[in-house]
């Protein structure tokens, strides 16, 4: 009985951050967004739901969380500035969608009971379905959010087959986009997937050291880089010379720092966006979301310890692929 308890003990205090799901290279949520249209970032679906219809979100019900409040070490935010721009204020990003929304919720929950400083989190969400912000507000009275509706159809011709159909929903797709859809003020995000529960401070890891790197993640340089392209992209030098003079190392994008200040100025959205093109007429890559993020950042990207993306420890109990 000992060693489950010494076990048990050590399990705890490893990991601070748990993902939860199977599905380790990207998360499936909903919509996305495109840099060149502004505009349509918030753009409300063009059809109206009558209160008679049935609504998916009728299956869901919420307790209403706890107030979380500040300890009396955290800053006073007597800023003149107020709203999103409060410089004192944690950005973090997240994906709600009816599908995984019960995953989003705990996410949210987790980040408020373990931050000394709940009420300097500033969450904004990635929403396929509207009326899920009136669902957010009711769980989670005090919370800073804001919600961003998302038109499939605005990346949708980016995307791409894909080995399970799961990764080729459009809201995969939306941290792509952060740098043009949030706020100028906003300079840095953090990027968490839904299927994760967060066991340590957020500001930890919001305080995160990028140096010159516009993005930090856990890598995993183990990790047999090769199985995430075609053999018909290693073959190819105009493909495959993109990593000359690099070290890439797989890491996960379900947990990153972004440097937003830094993505807008070089024009991370474009690139991005230009390998998905490219994967539309040459077929490079098999999965969904994660190579493009990896052709463009894989050896240029700020190591983050492993502890914040304990990622893989998921699994589907029903077909017996549990982790």
């Amino acid at each position: 009985m000992l060693w489950v308890m010494q076990f048990s003990g050590f399990f705890s205090a490893a990991m601070l951050m748990i993902v939860l799901s199977p599905s380790f290279q990207s998360f499936p949520p909903a919509e996305a967004i495109r840099s060149s249209h502004l505009h349509a970032y918030l753009r409300l679906p063009s059809y109206q739901v009558s209160s008679s219809t049935y609504s998916p979100l009728d299956r869901f019900s919420f307790r209403k969380a706890s107030e979380f409040g500040n300890a009396d070490k955290c800053r006073s935010t007597d800023h003149k500035i107020t709203g999103v721009c409060d410089p004192s204020l944690v950005h973090v990003a997240i994906t709600l969608d009816v599908e995984y929304l019960r995953g989003s919720i705990a996410a949210v929950h987790s980040i408020l009971q373990h931050s000394l400083c709940p009420e300097n989190v500033f969450f904004h969400f990635l929403v396929s379905d509207t009326d899920l912000e009136t669902l957010v507000r009711s769980t989670f009275p005090q919370l800073k959010f804001k919600a961003y509706y998302f038109d499939p159809a605005i990346v949708r011709n980016l995307i791409s087959s894909s080995v399970r159909q799961a990764l080729e929903q459009p809201l995969n797709y939306a941290r792509n986009y952060l740098a043009d859809l949030l706020e100028p003020c906003v300079r840095r995000v953090i990027y968490l997937d839904s299927d994760l529960v967060v066991v340590d401070d957020i500001a930890k890891l919001w305080s995160t050291n990028l140096g010159s790197r516009t993005i930090g993640a856990p890598e995993y340089c183990h990790a047999n880089f090769t199985k995430y392209f075609t053999s018909g992209f290693w073959s190819a030098e105009r493909f495959s010379g993109t990593f000359k003079g690099r070290k890439p190392c797989y890491f996960n994008t379900g947990v990153m720092v972004i440097d937003l200040v830094k993505w807008r100025r070089v024009g991370y959205t474009k690139r991005i966006e230009r390998w998905m093109e490219i994967q539309k007429t040459d077929r490079i890559y098999e999965l969904g979301s994660l190579p493009p993020f990896l052709l463009v950042f894989a050896g240029r990207v700020a190591p983050i310890e492993h502890r914040w993306n304990q990622h893989g420890l998921g699994g589907d109990n029903v077909r017996g692929s549990c982790r």
